[in-house]
């Protein structure tokens, strides 16, 4: 028999007999760049976790990996002398873990069987595009029964096929539902249910026909000064899910499963105990704020400078870069070539208080200069918080947290006309955008965005037996 206790998010404690695991464990709020909490909130009683004896983190996306709950961990009780620590093969996630003294993790490989105590762990895959980070699903068999949890790896025919050929019929399934759409009103992209994508996630769990399935990690929702992005981020609800699983995989059974939740996987079959752990439950269930009307009015963008002269140091630093440096990097950017093909008109917009921005242009079409106010016609669109910016000027700042909070926010209507004709660029691609081709999302921005939370928490006192939000 296995229990899994469903604490937060994409975190399991997961139990046999003798073993314990615990997975992706994110347990303060806020979360990824104070912009995420849990959604539920939740009670976590610290001092009632059992000890652990595998700690896994299935990849670095920052609701995932949280540098502050891994340092608590690292200096409590909660994880066994002999822990086995595994993680997916990502070089930046393996560092920050050596900066917070995790020793001798374990990097996973495609089904490879570790067999720990009275349980085997398997390792699944992520299929994902280049340039994401690596992933990984797991399975967990006692002998008796066999769970899988596919965390937000990306599976393909060929993954599933080679679950079932390993395991058999898997007795339950935490599966995912969510086609997340985060960054997609920043980035001026549809703000619609990509029905290809959800359409996959319904095949999959017909194909894999496990036992029992419950909705997996995807329970969070943006903090209240971002929360304006909670109706345009989460298309799919878990009912939603479990009701289009109920006609589209009929024989299938299936349940809720909500923070402080356990269920029972035995031979016997699947019960589920709301709210029966000993150490977690649900502080407020607001999950009612996370619900999808793209159509709902949005909140301008502002500086988070905290008093108006904080704003003006940062905004006089802001117009010496932007009229002093930025056009000589965009000129030296292989981006150039792509803007003046397009004879491009780019418009940067920086916000600052009380609605009040600055605003330079440069028109590509012509020997680009950058000009003070707006222009006739705009190509490109670049709009971000004076703080923002002022934080990629200074190295402090970084995309995850920019983009994810919607203080940075941008479209583009490319076309030109040359020689008589008319001539566009697809909606469908993205155009490089100057602001980020100047500050890549490079190895050095998101070593920093962690390190920044290493040094704030290694080795500090956390409190324990008090909510965490």
């Amino acid at each position: 028999m296995i229990t899994t206790t469903y604490i937060g998010h994409a975190c399991l404690l997961i139990q046999s007999k003798n073993c314990t695991m615990l997975t992706d464990p994110v347990w303060f709020d806020p979360h990824w760049e104070e912009i995420n909490v849990l959604c539920p909130s939740i009670v976590l009683d610290f001092e009632k976790v059992p000890q652990v004896d595998i700690l896994n983190i299935s990849h670095i996306h920052m609701d995932h990996f949280d540098v502050r709950t891994l340092a608590y961990l690292k200096n409590s009780k909660i994880l066994s002398p002999g822990v086995k620590v595994f993680a997916s093969p990502d070089e930046i996630m393996l560092e920050i873990m050596g900066e917070l003294d995790y020793a001798d993790i374990e990097v996973v490989e495609p089904f490879k069987p570790h067999k720990i105590k009275d349980i085997t762990l398997t390792f699944t895959p992520s299929i994902l595009p280049w340039g994401e980070p690596p992933e990984n699903g797991f399975i967990v068999d006692d002998g008796e029964v066999v769970i899988w949890n596919q965390v937000d790896s990306v599976v393909t025919p060929e993954v599933i096929n080679n679950i079932k050929k390993l395991c058999g019929q898997i007795d339950l399934a935490h599966v995912r539902f969510e086609t997340l759409l985060e960054g997609n009103f920043a980035f001026h992209q549809p703000l619609q249910l990509p029905f290809v994508e959800y359409q996959s996630f319904l095949q999959m769990v017909k194909m894999l026909s496990p036992k029992f399935i419950l909705p997996g990690s995807a329970a969070f929702r943006y903090s209240d000064q971002f929360g304006f992005l909670n109706n345009f981020s989460f298309p799919i609800s878990p009912q939603q899910f479990l009701n289009d699983l109920s006609e589209f995989c009929p024989g299938v059974k299936k349940s809720s499963f909500a923070h402080g939740d356990v269920a029972e996987i035995s031979n016997q079959g699947v019960e589920i105990r709301p709210q029966d752990s000993d150490f977690v439950r649900i502080d407020e269930n607001d999950k009612s704020v996370v619900e999808f009307k793209p159509v709902a009015s949005a909140s301008p963008i502002r500086t988070l400078a905290k008093d108006k002269a904080t704003h003006e140091e940062q905004r006089q630093d802001v117009i010496r870069f932007v009229e002093g440096e930025m056009l000589q990097s965009m000129l030296q950017s292989e981006m150039a070539r792509v803007w003046q093909h397009w004879k491009i008109s780019y418009q940067l917009e920086v916000f600052g208080i009380d609605g009040v921005s600055d605003i330079w242009t440069v028109d590509f079409s012509k020997e680009p200069e950058m000009q003070k106010g707006s222009a006739g016609k705009i190509n490109l669109y670049e709009g971000i918080s004076c703080s923002e910016l002022y934080g990629l000027v200074k190295k402090t700042a970084n995309w995850d947290f920019i983009s994810g909070s919607a203080q940075y926010r941008t479209f583009h209507n490319v076309y030109k006309i040359e020689n008589e004709n008319f001539y566009f660029y697809s909606q469908d691609k993205k155009l490089p955008q100057p602001l980020r081709a100047i500050f890549p999302n490079d190895r050095e921005m998101k070593i920093e965005q962690f390190m920044k939370d290493v040094r704030r928490w290694k080795n500090k006192v956390h409190p324990v037996g008090v909510p965490v939000s």
